[in-house]
């Protein structure tokens, strides 16, 4: 397995949770890394992704203020955490190899398995 998310759960609204992306050391070294979700009914869409090399980050609209996207080499893991969060963010999240493309974030070779993050009251 290259990618490996966890940490999703059921929150209520304005709450938090962190998803956690183990991947193997190779690909964190040599790959960015970045979140995706997709929600009911709805397309899948770029969460965040950040850079192998400078670390730099990049977020979707929806993601901005509330999101950060973070790394920690030692333990080959992303992380994304979620503040505030709202009905609206709830979806399977999925890690993987990420670029941005004219603004655009795409997923590219690796996938992990999804975790659903469910927002409710």
């Amino acid at each position: 397995v290259q990618l490996q998310a966890s940490g999703g759960g059921l929150v209520h609204p304005g709450e938090s949770l962190r998803l956690s992306c183990t991947a193997s050391e190779i690909i964190l070294n040599e790959y960015p890394i970045g979140w995706f979700r997709r929600a009911p009914g709805k397309e899948r869409e770029g969460v965040s992704c950040i850079a192998s090399g400078d670390g730099r980050r990049y977020y979707a609209d929806s993601a901005k203020d509330r999101f950060t996207i973070s790394r920690d080499t030692a333990k080959n893991t992303v992380y994304l955490e979620m503040n505030s969060l709202k009905a609206e963010d709830t979806a399977v999240y999925y890690c993987a190899t990420c670029q941005v493309v004219v603004g655009a974030l795409l997923g590219t070779h690796y996938w992990g398995k999804g975790t659903l993050v469910t927002v409710s009251s």
